[in-house]
């Protein structure tokens, strides 16, 4: 006869049951989630860079590698064809106005210079000589003269006498004739003597006039020389430091050659060289953004310079604090040239994830997994970029490299 389950065992069967009822439903959990995992890959948090999609400005911008230069350099030429001979000077030392850095060979340019001397004091000679012939002249000529009107005043007497007698029967006319052709003849003379003495003065002064030219040429030529001969002591235009200076002694140099460089201190622009893709964007008095070691530097465009040299372009620019102390000269900085300006628009900070401008891929971040979309991407200055479309103010955008995972849907952000 069948006797009747005890109630504590079919408690115990039911319980066993809806243990084993639950270890199932827990493996297949386990099983779900990890075919899950395998199905979709994660990337660490620490792994990834996201940056949250925002209200803000942002430039549109034209890098170029720039280098400071002074905004006053000078360069000292040499005068002539010559050689070193005396240094006085280091190159990156600070110099005044003045201050002598080289000598150059003079020799010549002393030989020169008293060989101009010697022509310049015979001219003085030949002018000299020249005056006083034409005082003799003058004087000989003026005695002539003088004799010659007392010669006329008697003829002209004696005229008289006989022209008075020959009205008396007194004088013949062959007398009478004569005293007239002796006044006649004095008077020729006197203005012969006359014309001498002004052709004299004439021929002398145009001799005189030649010899003073000549003077002159002399003595601009000593000045000349007396200039080359100053500037083979090679001296500072200008205070400031001395970048650079020819310190072999004895080395050649040809005129014009350049022996020293002279730069002002603690007043810099810079020298920015940049593809000529950009050169229709580019126009003096935009915004130029200078930075070095993380100090950003405010500059505007002064000039852009002409000539197009391997495909890449140069223009100045003016800094708005030329005497930073942290520039050196010749030193290396990053340069923005900002030529658009956009304000109130949706920016996030950039990084490897965006290409230039235009529609590209990016993954959005949404409940710990980033999902691929495509952001419509504007203006950029290399610190952020402009979102025209694909995302809101307040969506988190990955912008490191997504190469990795840059073929999938989605991805999911582990901590």
């Amino acid at each position: 006869m069948d006797q009747a389950i005890p109630l504590d065992i079919l408690r115990r069967r039911t319980r066993m049951r809806l243990a084993s009822t639950l270890l199932v439903l827990g493996a297949l959990c386990a099983a779900a989630w990890g075919l899950n995992r395998a199905l979709r890959p994660s990337v660490s948090a620490a792994d990834v860079v996201v940056a949250e999609v925002r209200r803000g400005n942002v430039d549109n911008t034209v890098g170029a590698a720039g280098v400071v230069i002074p905004v006053h350099e000078e360069v000292v030429a040499s005068p002539g064809a010559s050689r070193v001979a005396k240094v006085l000077a280091k190159p990156g030392q600070q110099v005044r106005a003045g201050d002598l850095l080289l000598e150059l060979d003079d020799r010549d340019i002393r030989l020169a210079l008293e060989a101009l001397k010697e022509q310049l004091a015979q001219q003085d000679n030949r002018i000299a000589t020249l005056k006083q012939e034409l005082e003799q002249k003058r004087t000989q000529i003026t005695s002539s003269l003088e004799l010659l009107e007392i010669d006329l005043q008697a003829a002209r007497a004696t005229l008289e006498r006989n022209e008075k007698l020959r009205s008396s029967g007194l004088v013949s006319g062959e007398n009478l004739l004569t005293a007239q052709l002796n006044v006649k003849r004095t008077e020729i003379q006197l203005r012969q003597q006359r014309a001498l003495l002004e052709a004299t003065h004439r021929t002398t002064a145009t001799n005189i006039a030649a010899a003073d030219l000549q003077k002159a040429i002399l003595q601009k030529q000593i000045a000349q020389q007396e200039q080359l001969l100053d500037r083979t002591r090679v001296r500072a235009p200008f205070g400031g430091m001395l970048t650079w200076l020819l310190e072999e002694e004895g080395a050649s140099v040809a005129a014009g050659q350049l022996v020293a460089r002279v730069s002002e201190l603690n007043n810099y622009r810079v020298e920015a060289t940049l593809s000529d893709f950009h050169a229709r964007q580019l126009a003096p008095g935009q915004a130029v953004r200078v930075e070095q070691n993380g100090e950003v530097m405010a500059g505007t465009v002064h000039t852009i310079l002409p000539e197009i040299q391997n495909g890449t372009i140069k223009l100045l620019v003016d800094l708005a604090q030329p005497r930073n102390p942290h520039l050196r000269n010749k030193m290396r900085v990053d340069v923005a040239v900002v030529t658009e300006r956009r304000t109130n628009v949706l920016v996030v900070d950039g990084g490897p994830a965006f290409n230039g401008r235009g529609p590209q891929p990016a993954f959005v971040v949404r409940d710990g997994v980033a999902r691929r979309t495509t952001l419509d991407l504007g203006a950029g200055d290399g610190k952020v970029v402009e979102v025209v479309a694909g995302a809101h103010a307040g969506d988190r955008v990955v912008v490191s490299d997504t190469a990795d995972f840059k073929h999938r849907d989605s991805i999911r952000i582990t901590n």
